[in-house]
């Protein structure tokens, strides 16, 4: 949300590209509800502006119709795309909505007033699985991902966003790291990210 927040400032000289990384394919399997209603709390602490609420009584057993959703909505439009992700994820922490259903993705993509006729036909085809799938193994073998959300440079050197975490054990939390920074006081560390790559590209250029 952060960097999407701050990404404007630097258009046209800093490109935020998204890729997918499904961790229930290459990291520790789908969703676990019980984690994430420990740190749900954590990331609302760190974060005001973000909505969170209760999940409801239906989980995702899946979330790759999201990512798969998420990849169709960028063959439209890269910012649209970046746009239609916050929509997924809002839908999944602010509303309840079940993230690993076909037909709440075909929800979401007309609520986003995307081009229904192509999301579609994109969507249904075998495209957006080989195209999540391929995204998530080069982060794996390429650039040794193991978690998301994981941040790096076009070089592949590997960035940390200004977060706390918590160290679960036994379904508690037994500690959380020290709070770095909250709300709009973390802006600053997100614009350094962005400023870090113009020094990134002004070396190499």
């Amino acid at each position: 949300m952060r960097l999407q927040k701050i990404a404007p400032e630097y258009a046209g000289r800093v490109r935020l590209r998204q890729r997918a990384f499904p961790l229930e394919v290459y990291g520790g399997g789908p969703p676990d509800r019980a984690e994430l209603e420990l740190e749900i709390w954590l990331a609302a602490l760190q974060e005001p502006a973000a909505v969170f609420k209760p999940f409801g009584a239906e989980w995702p057993t899946t979330t790759l119709p999201a990512f798969e959703a998420a990849w169709c909505a960028r063959q439209q439009d890269e910012t649209l795309g970046d746009e239609f992700d916050l929509r997924i994820r809002r839908a999944f922490f602010a509303e309840g909505r079940n993230i690993g259903k076909r037909e709440v993705m075909l929800e979401l993509a007309r609520e986003a007033n995307l081009d229904m006729e192509r999301f579609t036909r994109d969507f249904d085809s075998a495209a957006p699985r080989a195209a999540v799938l391929a995204e998530g193994r080069l982060g794996q073998t390429q650039y040794r991902v193991r978690g998301t959300p994981t941040i790096m440079l076009s070089d592949g050197a590997k960035l940390r966003h200004p977060i706390a975490y918590p160290k679960i054990q036994d379904g508690k939390i037994l500690s959380v790291g020290k709070l770095p920074c909250c709300g709009e006081a973390c802006y600053a560390a997100t614009r350094e990210m962005f400023e870090t790559a113009l020094r990134l590209f002004a070396f190499n250029a």
